[in-house]
């Protein structure tokens, strides 16, 4: 089957953060169907190499198929919270010259039914980005008690009508069970009272629930150290984020990081003595009118960037 279409969001910013250099080595760790893979290779010369990583069996039958014949590349299957692991096994931990975040959920996964990420398509109740692991979301909404479903959805989706929703959830399920993107989806419909200007009122409660199902807040707070860990001196970190709680993470790592050890603020201690690991770049990046025109998912998303500082052993 071909691979569902895919825009890659903030492409030329996020690979130009990276600051390749043909001779070094990247991570790929969200590599999705390849678009910022692709730059990244067409900037790398024939030693230079890239390590790709993802979760979705499609993602890596789509990179093996794509980059066949190029030897520069090197695909693995897992969350990216095993990023450590990976450059660990390669003996490259501390020579990484740039790694690349890209959070959430890819188009393709948006896209395809089957998946059921969408509540604009009908599909099964899924929502795993790995559907080899783990819970779907249907199995969990069906033993799932109300306030925890309350919970999810209030504190991963920001969703003011978070209680009447698990109220409808756990009302509906009693009669029959939720599988499918509709029925959930015409819950939240009947559940949300008022409704934001150009947003589906299901649209916060599938976020949430997708969230939680793939524990992408807990991936990401994982992966942030290691690739500070991972990375050489002068080595780049580039994230991109599409909601507040990701940004959040990725902002107040970065800050805590360029900060380095917590000392009292009226201690006379230089910067330099608080040892920072990283060298925040530039300010947040967003999309600009035309790439939010031609891919209206971009309009939520934010790139961070940041250097290391120092070598690994410091």
């Amino acid at each position: 089957m071909e691979a569902l279409a895919h825009k890659p969001v903030l492409l030329e910013p996020a690979v130009e953060a990276l600051n390749v250099s043909p001779e070094g080595i990247y991570v790929d760790a969200t590599f999705g169907r390849g678009g910022h893979a692709s730059e990244i290779l067409k900037r790398l010369g024939n030693s230079g190499r890239l390590l790709a990583m993802d979760r979705d069996p499609a993602a890596v039958a789509e990179a093996a198929r794509k980059f066949a014949e190029d030897k520069r590349i090197e695909i693995r299957r897992g969350p990216f919270s095993m990023l450590g692991h990976y450059v660990e096994e390669k003996g490259l931990t501390g020579k990484i010259h740039g790694v690349l975040l890209d959070l959430g959920v890819s188009s393709p996964q948006l896209d395809d039914p089957a998946r059921g990420f969408s509540f604009r398509q009908a599909g099964p109740l899924d929502m795993r980005m790995d559907p080899d692991s783990g819970e779907s979301a249907a199995d969990w909404l069906d033993r799932a008690d109300e306030a925890d479903i309350a919970r999810v959805i209030k504190e991963y989706g920001e969703e003011r009508f978070a209680r009447r929703i698990a109220r409808l959830i756990v009302e509906e399920r009693a009669i029959k069970p939720i599988t499918t993107t509709g029925q959930l989806a015409s819950i939240c419909a009947r559940a949300v009272r008022t409704r934001e200007p150009g947003k589906d009122p299901a649209t916060r409660t599938f976020q949430a629930i997708r969230i939680y199902i793939n524990s992408e807040l807990d991936e990401v707070a994982a992966v942030l150290p290691q690739t500070v860990s991972v990375l050489r001196a002068g080595g780049r970190l580039a994230v991109i984020s599409f909601h507040s709680l990701e940004d959040r993470l990725v902002k107040r790592f970065m800050q805590k990081e360029a900060r380095g050890d917590d000392f009292p603020l009226d201690l006379p201690v230089p910067q330099s003595a608080l040892k920072p690991r990283l060298r925040q770049i530039g300010k947040p990046i967003r999309a600009d009118a035309d790439e939010i025109e031609h891919n209206p998912r971009a309009r939520s998303a934010v790139l961070r960037v940041a250097e290391r500082i120092g070598g690994s052993d410091d």
